[in-house]
């Protein structure tokens, strides 16, 4: 079977490539890489010829002074990766990255121990080249999660989370930070913080391919926020909020709002509850309630407005990252480590894993199989992504 796009799946420094059958809905699993050190996130080149990777040596007891941009050439047929270039180095880990729509920049989102965002030129041959020096003065806010570029190639949007009160430390706002940029270079352009940010917990954000929407997802609330883009710019107030959870008066600890992915058919958009809340059982730490589903709104194409039809089981637990393929008929989510659970009288261990769906005609998803993550040793599975091969 010839690949239409190939399936990557990070555990810290191993990136391994899975071929996908959209039809019979299964992976295989194939070759594995190391990088230069822990992934963070991956974003593929529009031309779909280079998979850019941030990585980082962060973790309990580590300094995370080893922070890297690598370039690799995808192969067009197997999707398998080889190096393109050096690693670039970068000040702080990069907890997400993205490339311009123009494929002349890489933008990386940096939240400790000094918010920022550090822009990189792409070269003609698709290695990194140096950064681009930014505007002193520049404001990132508390911190970032993400960093994106609309379709135009104009705006950067900042997706800054804040964090939540806690140990008699007040709550830190977060917003949506607004930059214009010109040859990599930002400027301020406007920030979007309703009531100044406090119970305003942004995470990650898509826009809709065609329309202009943006759909936000905000961690620290469970909510989806919908905002409509004027110009270059965004409606200061959210045009729709909706729930994403099945039971808000039933939450536990440790729910949050995750990913948010848009359907390449642009009628429907997709949010990802996890939770992996633990509580004491016969001297174990064991699963102690939440939500980990992945919520499905079918979007009215007039105004944008999310409707809730579905709450799908990921059948494992907190799901950072999931992807759909570029058909448009597979959901594929990447649950991070294990996870012990009680199962009547005993205690399992549920380890991570990739949940693959199908995709129904109305954007509902049918859970069909997962492949257990080999996660052991205190690993994490961090980042898995789909790219689309030439």
């Amino acid at each position: 079977m010839d690949a239409k796009f190939a399936l990557y799946s990070a555990v810290d420094d191993e990136l391994t490539r899975y071929e996908a059958d959209v039809d019979a809905a299964t992976l295989t699993r194939r070759e594995t890489i190391k990088v230069p050190a822990i992934v963070q996130y991956a974003w593929p080149h529009p031309s779909r010829k280079f998979l850019y990777v941030s990585t980082s040596n962060r973790g309990p007891g580590l300094k995370a002074d080893r922070n890297h941009n690598s370039a690799f050439r995808i192969d067009p047929v197997s999707g398998a990766l080889a190096p393109h270039g050096e690693p670039q180095p970068l000040y702080a880990r990069a907890v997400h990255i993205c490339v311009h729509p123009g494929g002349n920049h890489l933008l990386s989102a940096h939240n400790l121990p000094r918010t920022g965002i550090t822009v990189n030129r792409i070269n003609g041959d698709g290695t990194i080249g140096p950064e681009v020096e930014q505007p002193a003065g520049l404001d990132y806010g508390i911190y970032p999660h993400q960093v994106m570029v609309s379709s135009s190639g104009r705006t950067v949007i900042l997706v800054d989370r804040g964090n939540d009160a806690a140990k008699g430390k007040p709550e830190d706002p977060g917003a949506l930070r607004l930059y214009r940029i010109s040859d990599g270079a930002l400027s301020k352009l406007d920030v979007i913080a309703p009531d100044g940010g406090y119970g305003f917990g942004p995470r990650h954000l898509d826009f809709h391919a065609t329309l202009p929407w943006i759909y936000v997802s905000l961690e620290r609330q469970s909510k989806l926020y919908v905002y409509r883009m004027a110009g270059d710019g965004v409606e200061p107030e959210a045009a729709f909020i909706r729930e994403m959870l099945a039971d808000r008066a039933n939450v536990k600890p440790r729910q949050h709002g995750g990913t948010v992915h848009v359907h390449p058919n642009g009628r429907v958009v997709y949010l990802a509850n996890r939770a992996d809340w633990t509580v004491e059982h016969d001297g174990r730490r064991v699963f102690g309630g939440g939500e980990n589903s992945i919520a499905v709104y079918a979007l009215d194409l007039a105004s944008g407005e999310p409707r809730l039809i579905q709450h799908a089981d990921t059948h494992s637990f907190h799901v950072r990252t999931f992807a759909i393929d570029p058909s448009g008929r597979l959901l594929v989510a990447a649950s991070i480590k294990p996870l012990d659970v009680r199962e009547g009288d005993k205690v399992v261990t549920v380890a991570p894993a990739l949940s693959v769906f199908r995709i129904a005609a109305d954007g509902k998803l049918e859970f069909v199989r997962k492949y257990d993550v080999d996660a052991s040793g205190g690993r994490t599975h961090y980042w898995m992504g789909m790219v689309g091969l030439p």
